[in-house]
């Protein structure tokens, strides 16, 4: 069979498989994310609606590298029908249509693609990318053309780390287990964001929200597995994922979103710890205490948000988040915690930053807070005696770990918010000539793609140092 006939015979496959490819294809949401198990097609999904259903694509994959495959897959479907700029890294086809593929590396590198507009963005490997890459790229899916449709498609497998477990959230319809309304496979749902907060709504007629006009965008998720495709079928592609580790094989063969994953050596707080207490919060009620203290983060601008924690003996109480625009100074903070707090409840209160306004406001107002400074030495020690801190932030997140630790028998109880269980399991720790390091705040917001507010309110909740220096320990 020669060149030409050999692609003519490839363009008359170019079509999706049926069933589940076939279901993404057609899919009427918004923003779509297929996948679930490895090699279910996703790549070429992608690749299909680009070629057929819009003018102007993106395809990101998170590093550059990482697009080599789907540039490979793309020179089969493409090479006859248009011409591909290695360096632009851009196809255009011979009927007029752009297919672009990039790469956001650093949190940073979004920045790249501000206020370029494509009918069509891909996301391949959702869990690669940050939350806020993604919802600062889909900010500029639109086009010329009024009768054009605008979507978004995100393809990926299951989360192996922190870093991706906003996608559960994002999903939660379908992904997310203990979901009060859970959606099957392709059902549409509706969302949008009231006061910083991503919100599910009944439907996707506009609605008037505190003087402005919102429209919803429909979401869905579509499971796709190995066994849909087809060209897979006579491979040994499924025993190798057969093989995998029980982890790894219940996530990439069974797309199983709630699988336990697998922690980074140098995790401060293993995820098993955080789940467990998360079950006991389930499992038992609020008890019937006073309140012991707060823990308050407050935001200090952009997408921070200002978190307060309550905190009840070994029982935490639901977080109170707030956007940072609803707390612009110290007054603002300082009166969201009166509307919280109970007659002897102690405040801990971050004071880095805009902290030390809001701890100001409180003292003026004679309540009992205390003024915690991350940055400040200690010369405490790890429950055993062994090492030092290198500052008060290694120390309270070492004593939240120590809290934890099933051997220790505190049996704390955290309130079960997945994106809680991501705060407190993204830091990592190092040794150092002064005892443990945490590793920084901004070092984590780069790896995750947003601030760690839950987690940081609760760790300044269960610090319990103002509460220790005023009544002593309980």
């Amino acid at each position: 069979m020669g060149i030409i006939q050999a692609r003519k015979k490839i363009r008359s496959r170019l079509k999706p498989n049926p069933g589940p490819q076939t279901a993404a294809y057609e899919c009427k949401a918004d923003i779509l994310f297929y996948g679930g198990s490895a090699g279910a097609g996703k790549s070429f999904l992608l690749l299909l609606l680009a070629r057929y259903q819009h003018t102007r694509s993106i395809i990101f994959r998170r590093e550059y590298p990482q697009l080599k495959g789907i540039e490979e897959e793309s020179y089969k479907l493409f090479s006859d029908i248009g011409r591909y700029n290695h360096s632009e890294k851009v196809w255009r086809l011979n009927d007029g249509r752009y297919i672009e593929f990039g790469a956001v590396q650093l949190e940073k590198d979004k920045e790249k693609y501000q206020g370029r507009a494509h009918s069509l963005k891909c996301f391949d490997e959702i869990t690669h990318f940050s939350k806020s890459q993604f919802q600062f790229l889909i900010g500029w899916t639109r086009s010329t053309d009024p009768n054009e449709r605008c979507r978004i498609v995100c393809t990926g497998n299951p989360p192996t780390s922190a870093e991706g477990d906003w996608v559960i959230d994002y999903w939660a319809p379908w992904l997310d287990e203990k979901y009060p309304n859970p959606a099957a496979p392709g059902e549409l749902r509706w969302f949008t964001t009231l006061d910083g907060r991503d919100v599910e709504v009944a439907s996707g007629e506009p609605f008037l929200h505190n003087g402005t006009w919102i429209k919803p965008l429909s979401r869905t998720f579509i499971p796709g597995k190995v066994d849909d495709n087809p060209y897979l079928a006579n491979t040994n592609y499924k025993a190798n994922l057969q093989a995998l580790p029980r982890e790894l094989r219940e996530k990439m063969l069974e797309g199983r979103f709630t699988s336990s994953r697998e922690d980074h050596a140098q995790q401060v707080i293993p995820s098993a710890w955080v789940q467990a207490a998360q079950a006991r919060w389930r499992e038992r009620p609020k008890p019937n205490m006073p309140m012991t203290c707060m823990g308050v983060d407050v935001a200090r601008g952009g997408d921070d948000r200002t978190v307060l924690t309550p905190r009840y003996g070994n029982y935490f109480g639901e977080q109170h988040v707030y956007p940072g625009t609803a707390t612009p100074d110290g007054p603002a903070v300082a009166a969201l915690v009166l509307e919280r707090i109970e007659y002897c409840t102690f405040i801990n209160i971050d004071v880095i930053g805009c902290g030390s306004s809001a701890y100001d406001s409180l003292k003026a107002m004679q309540v009992k807070v205390y003024p915690l400074n991350s940055a400040a030495g200690t010369e405490g020690r790890d429950k055993n005696d062994m090492f030092g801190f290198y500052n008060k932030r290694a120390e309270w997140w070492w004593r939240l770990r120590e809290a934890l630790d099933p051997e220790n028998g505190e049996e704390l109880a955290l309130p079960p918010s997945r994106e809680l269980l991501s705060d407190l399991t993204a830091p990592r720790w190092q040794m150092s000539l002064r005892g443990v390091q945490i590793e920084k705040k901004e070092d984590i917001i780069k790896r995750i793609g947003r601030s760690p507010d839950l987690g940081d309110s609760l760790v300044y909740a269960n610090a319990l140092e103002g509460v220790d220096i005023a009544f002593g320990s309980f």
